[in-house]
Formats: structure tokens, sequence, C-alpha cells
């Protein structure tokens, strides 16, 4: 199974646009991928990435 790389591919005119919308829009679709990609993970990628977020918030307080 040799298959090449799935790649993301955007012209310069979509860009463009893109550039062109409001700040809280970009924000809003981001976190809304970030959502997906979420609860699309498996379960164990969910309690390592939980437990990392609360490590590095530890690490911070102790500062």
């Amino acid at each position: 199974m040799n298959k090449a790389p799935l790649l993301y591919y955007r012209t310069t005119e979509q860009i463009e646009e893109y550039r062109k919308r409001p700040v809280l829009q970009k924000i809003k679709w981001l976190e809304a991928q970030m959502e997906f990609f979420y609860y699309a993970m498996p379960d164990k990628a969910k309690r390592i990435r939980e437990r990392m977020q609360t490590e590095k918030r530890t690490q911070s307080f102790n500062r």
C-alpha cells in the first residue's frame, strides 16, 4: 500500500479571500475545528491530552 500523501492545497486567491475575513470569524472557525478534532480523537489520546494540559497548568503555578 504505497499511496501518495494527502496534501492540502489552496490557491493564492483563496488565501487572499481568507485574509480579508474578520478576525472573529477566523477564531470561531478555528474553535470549531478544534472541537471537531477533540471529538474525533480516540479516548486514549484524550486522556494523554488532558494529562498534559493539567501538567502545563500546574507548572505555570510553580514559577
